[in-house]
C-alpha cells in the first residue's frame, strides 16, 4: 500500500496537472534539505584573484567526498564484522562511485596555474590538506595508523576524539582478515587480535590466505568479490594520491608546502606507498 507521502506527491502532481509545484511559504524545500544556503555562503576568498574560488569550492567539495567516503568504508568494515559480505560489497561499490568523483575533483584546479595561485597562496598561511580530519580517518581505516598524525588536532575536541576512535579500532582491512580467519583460512593470530593503534608490515601468511582465496574462482565466491572490492578501493586511492602529486607538481614543483612538509618529495612517498599491499603482492606469486 502506498505511503501517505506518495499519496501526497500524487495528489500534487495531479492538482499541478504535471507542473512542479512554483509557489512556496518562505525557503523552497530543496533548500531546507539541503541546507543549500548554509552551503553557498562558506565560500570566503581572500584575494581578488578568481582562480581563489576554484580553489576553495575544490576543498569543500574533497572534504564533503571524504565524508562519504568515510561512511561508506565504515559500513563495510560493520557489515564485515558481522559477517555480512553482499552489504560490505554494496558499500564498497558506493565507495568506489564516491572515489571516482573524488578522483575528478581534481580538475577542478586543472587549469590553475602558478602564477594564479601565487596571488594568492600567502592567505592560505600554514592551512594545508594535510591537516584534514576528515583524510586523516581514511588513512586510518585503511590502516595507516599513527598516533602522531592526531597531534595537529588537539585543540579540535571533536576531531580529536573521532580520530582516537578511528586509531584505536580495527581497519577496514582488518576487518576483512578476520573475517578470512573466521573461515578458516590462515590468517595468523597476530593479524586477527593485536593492537590497532599501530601499523603492520606485510605477512607473507596473509598473502597465502589471499592465494587460497583466489584459488577458488568460481561465480559466487564472495570472499573473491570481497579482495578484488578491496583492491578497487586501493587502486582508487592511489589514484586520487597521485592526482594530488601532479596537481601540486603543476601548481607549485618543487617549492615547499604550506603545511611544513617538503611537498612534491612528501607526495611521492605516500604515492609508492601500497595500499593493502598483501593483495598486491599475491599477484606475483599466482
Amino acid at each position: 500500500m502506498p505511503s501517505s507521502a506518495a499519496l501526497s506527491r500524487q495528489e500534487r502532481a495531479e492538482r499541478n496537472r504535471g507542473r512542479p509545484t512554483l509557489a512556496f511559504d518562505g525557503t523552497t524545500p530543496y533548500a531546507r534539505y539541503g541546507a543549500i544556503d548554509t552551503l553557498l555562503s562558506l565560500q570566503r576568498p581572500a584575494t581578488d584573484e578568481p582562480a581563489e574560488t576554484s580553489f576553495i569550492i575544490a576543498t569543500q567539495v574533497m572534504e564533503l567526498l571524504f565524508t562519504l567516503v568515510r561512511h561508506e568504508w565504515e559500513r563495510a568494515r560493520d557489515a564485515l564484522d558481522a559477517d555480512d559480505v553482499p552489504a560490505a560489497l554494496a558499500a564498497l561499490r558506493r565507495g568506489h562511485g564516491a572515489q571516482d568523483v573524488l578522483v575528478d575533483s581534481w580538475e577542478l584546479l586543472a587549469t590553475l596555474t602558478p602564477t594564479e595561485f601565487n596571488r594568492f597562496r600567502d592567505h592560505l598561511g600554514e592551512a594545508s590538506g594535510f591537516q584534514s580530519y576528515s583524510y586523516r580517518h581514511l588513512e586510518f581505516l585503511l590502516g595507516n595508523k599513527s598516533a602522531a598524525m592526531i597531534r595537529p588536532h588537539r585543540a579540535d575536541p571533536r576531531a580529536g576524539a573521532r580520530l582516537r576512535r578511528a586509531l584505536g579500532e580495527p581497519s577496514l582491512y582488518d576487518a576483512a582478515l578476520r573475517l578470512l580467519h573466521r573461515r578458516g583460512l590462515p590468517v595468523p593470530a597476530e593479524r586477527v587480535e593485536r593492537d590497532w593503534t599501530l601499523p603492520v608490515e606485510p605477512h607473507p601468511q596473509v598473502v597465502r590466505a589471499w592465494e587460497l582465496v583466489y584459488a577458488d574462482d568460481r561465480p559466487g565466491n564472495e570472499l573473491l568479490a570481497l579482495a578484488e572490492a578491496l583492491l578497487d578501493t586501493a587502486e582508487r586511492v592511489t589514484r586520487w594520491r597521485h592526482r594530488h602529486l601532479m596537481a601540486v607538481k603543476r601548481t607549485l614543483g618543487a617549492k615547499p608546502g604550506t603545511g611544513g612538509s617538503s611537498g612534491l618529495r612528501w607526495l611521492s612517498g605516500n604515492v609508492q606507498q601500497d595500499v593493502f599491499p598483501e593483495l598486491w603482492q599475491l599477484r606475483t606469486g599466482i
